[in-house]
């Protein structure tokens, strides 16, 4: 884990030292505008950016050189609805996806539970990153721990 806020760090240069200088196959960059350049310059020749998020800002245009400069690295913005295209498609991803949840391979870690009153709370809590895993907004009558 790396905490890419910290001021001091090049979290390039941490990817690198992690991984023995390599570079990772896949960086999957939520964040956008603010780790971009390093998500990027952390990947090994022919690895992919995966930038599925801005939460710190839309990435401005880049120069389409720097993915050769970079080690002839692939750069994808995917959006949910071309991975979902008919019911069929939806269907089958949703079985692989829950499936997997239910044979225990993939575990969904719920962060925290809020009464539907307190959306408002919860999503004070996301964007101030006091929470971890998925939020579930609850109707009070089914509020339990």
């Amino acid at each position: 884990m790396i905490d890419y806020s910290d001021p001091g760090l090049d979290l390039a240069q941490a990817v690198r030292d992690a991984t023995g200088g390599r570079g990772v196959d896949v960086a999957y960059d939520g964040v956008g505008k603010a780790t971009f350049d390093a998500s990027l310059a952390s990947l090994r020749p022919r690895g992919m950016l995966v930038l599925f998020g801005g939460a710190s800002g839309q990435v401005p245009p880049f120069d389409l050189q720097r993915l050769n400069s970079a080690g002839s690295v692939f750069v994808t913005r995917p959006t949910l609805g071309h991975y979902l295209q008919d019911r069929e498609e939806l269907l089958w991803r949703a079985d692989e996806v829950l499936g997997a949840v239910a044979d225990g391979s993939l575990r969904v870690e719920i962060g925290g539970r809020y009464p539907l009153a307190e959306a408002a709370q919860a999503y004070a809590d996301l964007e101030g990153r006091r929470t971890t895993g998925k939020l579930l907004l609850l109707p009070t009558a089914t509020l339990v721990e």
